[in-house]
């Protein structure tokens, strides 16, 4: 029998407890449900507020099926806050909202990866903050993008923003900028231009193309996450990898110091320690103090730069 759980007043029927989800680990979901609960619920409901979600399911484990969805599943209780956002081929197209403890186990119970975009439910395609994701290309890893990460953070400050860390649960790191309201297209231009000048200085360790060809042993400066459309593996989110890594924030001291890719890879387990001795490393996210207007944007062929491959 399905056991049914009260939270914060809701009903939830929370299924297969004792499935193995991480074989590598042995971790069951019902040590999934209570890693989101009773660890990251308070910082995660934090960064999930006021956003729409999209989620990555994997209701068998990361080796079954993995499927990505940003419609509400089918079965979405009523009492889900879920909010429209724009999309070009349906006008009704609404997504969730996780805003409480209860919408977070719900959705948790259907085994997924919180992903959100870099703007919130009332102000669609307007971003409040800025990624870049760094991608390493075997047999470059983490290490290398703790390099990059550190350019970039003094390149940042010196256009006046502030740069906060993250892992992304899986090979590489996310750095976050929390920024005045602005349109994700002006956004993404800057980001671009940011990452043509990381390849320009660094150019025998960063690409800023996708193409898998030119990635081998480099990290790529991924800026294609601050478009309007586009989302980011949240933080705190369990990754659907063979273990039950987090996707979790990081001490620049860390960043600093990594010599090795175990120094920053996190799993569920790490995670109560790490919020008791740090707490939420990305709070100033949600600060508006914290949020720099974002410059002018960068264009390579103004300032007469030529962009590697142009």
């Amino acid at each position: 029998m399905t056991p049914i759980t009260e939270v914060e007043g809701r009903r939830l029927a929370l299924s297969n407890l004792d499935k193995v989800l991480y074989p590598a680990t042995g971790t069951t979901k019902g040590e999934v449900l209570h890693y989101y609960a009773a660890t990251a619920a308070g910082a995660l409901l934090a960064h999930l507020y006021n956003r729409p979600v999209s989620f990555l399911r994997y209701p068998d484990g990361p080796e079954g099926q993995r499927f990505f969805t940003k419609n509400p599943p089918p079965g979405t209780p009523s009492w889900v806050r879920t909010t429209p956002v724009p999309h070009q081929e349906d006008s009704r197209a609404r997504q969730v909202v996780v805003q409480d403890l209860a919408s977070l186990m719900w959705a948790a119970n259907l085994v997924v990866e919180f992903h959100t975009p870099q703007w919130q439910a009332d102000a669609p395609a307007i971003a409040d903050r800025m990624v870049f994701d760094l991608d390493p290309g075997a047999p470059a890893s983490v290490v290398e993008c703790c390099t990059v990460a550190l350019w970039l953070r003094e390149r940042l400050a010196a256009d006046g923003l502030l740069t906060y860390g993250k892992t992304s649960g899986s090979k590489g790191l996310h750095l976050l900028v929390p920024l005045e309201p602005t349109p994700a297209d002006r956004v993404s231009a800057y980001a671009k231009g940011l990452a043509v000048e990381a390849e320009l200085e660094l150019p025998e360790l960063v690409v800023h193309r996708m193409t898998r060809a030119l990635r081998p042993g480099k990290v790529f400066v991924d800026f294609s996450q601050n478009a309007a459309s586009k989302t980011t593996a949240t933080p705190y989110t369990l990754r659907a990898r063979p273990e039950p890594t987090v996707s979790a924030p990081v001490t620049w001291a860390e960043i600093e110091e990594c010599r090795a890719p175990g120094q920053l890879a996190f799993l569920a387990g790490d995670m109560g320690a790490r919020l008791e001795r740090y707490g939420d490393l990305l709070g100033p996210l949600i600060n508006p103090n914290r949020a720099r207007r974002l410059p002018a944007g960068l264009d390579p062929k103004a300032s007469g730069i030529r962009p590697p491959g142009a």
